[in-house]
């Protein structure tokens, strides 16, 4: 079978595999076609272009199962891109499952711990209640009703009566086995949601707009917890093993997943240092990184001429202004919306960030950053002090050469920041 991979910007790349190949698989082999980090975050996605609508394929799904399910006539895509949020509940449920909209079985204690709370998502006895008010587009209409829903291991649920959870006034609204849930890319556009937090249950084997199930959230926090909800009781004890075991391999130990041997000249080699009248090995490998480090920022904070492009020299300050733009992190001319789409499409997880050119003010930039499920921009302003040109995110109080010197602090230091940098969003190219 071949199947067809794309990235960030629109390179693709038709790759020949097994029918039974697995979305791990295909990720896994894209990390060794392009010799790219195996950091467990690389995902699988589908996206619907006909209905605006994309989901991450689990890694234990069957990438031919998911393709056999598109109309001949769709143009739908398979994306290769980061996804930081994949896991992330099980790391800091805290975030994912707010109180008011979780509640226990009358037999269980009160106080539930959060790392409890996912025992019990992954219990085949217990179960914990999602419960909260959601928008529901009605079958064959343009109008969206609010309605209180309620997440239980038999299905979705909405009462008819307010906030009565009584067995007569609970009607069925959707169970999961035979669907899939994707989030909402163009929910207002497409089909006038009432806000850009939409998700939705498509049947397996239908592409038809009238057989999907559309919901809608008040806020990034609600359709977090009610999907990662959904996906937990739809797959349980299969996504504690994808995230214990990211990758097995087809047959369990793929030869593929080999650690990377050091060569002898690699491990030949030593840290040394040389600023003393006598050169010395360096033991410590935090000195070495440390040493490393400074070294790194010296060679920038060097006032000595460099050769631009054309072979001319170039002052070392006004190279800092342009020296940014080899960086994966950084996003050259994109809009506040583009920088919000990108950052969404890689999840948001404290951290995940990306700096671009401001569209307000030209000689500014933008740190565009994912904090508490919400997407922060903060403006990294220029300043100019005896001639030097210096950036700053903090009225000068904190002054960098360059700005691959102000992200490397702000990745080490939390500052004025409401958490480090933790993930940069990349146009990957296949």
């Amino acid at each position: 079978q071949v199947i067809k991979v794309y990235s960030e910007d629109d390179t693709s790349r038709a790759l020949e595999v097994p029918s039974d190949i697995t979305a791990r698989d295909v990720c896994q082999l894209l990390i060794l076609k392009n010799h790219y980090i195996d950091d467990h975050s690389w995902t699988l996605f589908e996206q619907l272009t006909h209905t605006g609508l994309g989901r991450a394929i689990e890694d234990h799904e069957l990438v031919m199962e998911v393709q056999s399910n598109w109309a001949m006539e769709e143009e739908n895509k398979l994306y290769f891109r980061k996804n930081y949020a994949k896991y992330e509940f099980f790391k800091n449920p805290l975030s994912f499952f707010p109180d008011h909209m979780i509640s226990f079985p009358s037999e269980t204690n009160a106080a539930v711990s959060h790392s409890g709370i996912l025992q019990m998502f992954l219990s085949s006895s217990t179960y914990p209640e999602i419960h909260g008010y959601l928008h529901a587009k009605e079958q064959g209409k343009k109008s969206w009703k609010k309605l209180y829903f309620l997440l239980r291991r038999s299905g979705l649920y909405f009462s008819t009566k307010g906030t009565s959870k009584e067995p007569r006034h609970l009607q069925f609204f959707c169970e999961f086995s035979n669907s899939d849930m994707y989030m909402s890319l163009t929910g207002k556009k497409i089909f006038g949601a009432p806000t850009n937090y939409g998700f939705c249950f498509k049947p397996n084997k239908s592409g038809a707009t009238r057989d999907l199930k559309q919901l809608c959230a008040d806020d990034e926090q609600s359709r977090t917890c009610w999907m990662t909800a959904i996906r937990l009781l739809k797959y349980g004890m299969q996504l504690y093993q994808n995230y214990m075991q990211p990758y097995q391999g087809r047959s369990g130990c793929s030869p593929l997943n080999v650690t990377p041997m050091r060569s002898i000249s690699e491990n030949s080699l030593v840290a040394m240092d040389f600023s003393g009248h006598r050169s010395r090995i360096i033991e410590n490998p935090t000195e070495a990184l440390s040493v490393a480090v400074e070294e790194g920022l010296a060679w920038r904070r060097r006032g000595c001429l460099r050769l631009n492009s054309h072979g001319s020299p170039i002052a070392m300050s006004n190279m800092g202004t342009s020296i940014h733009r080899s960086q994966s992190w950084f996003h050259h001319k994109i809009s506040r919306e583009e920088a919000q789409r990108l950052i969404l499409q890689h999840g948001l997880v404290d951290g995940v960030f990306l700096v671009r050119d401001s569209q307000s003010n030209p000689k500014t930039f933008v740190l565009s950053l994912s904090h508490g499920l919400k997407i922060k921009h903060f403006q990294i302003v220029p300043l100019e002090d005896d001639g030097k040109l210096f950036y700053t995110l903090d009225d000068g109080h904190t002054r960098f050469t360059d700005l691959i010197q102000l992200v490397e602090f702000y990745q080490l230091n939390k500052g004025v920041l409401p958490c480090k940098l933790k993930h940069y969003c990349a146009r990957i190219a296949l």
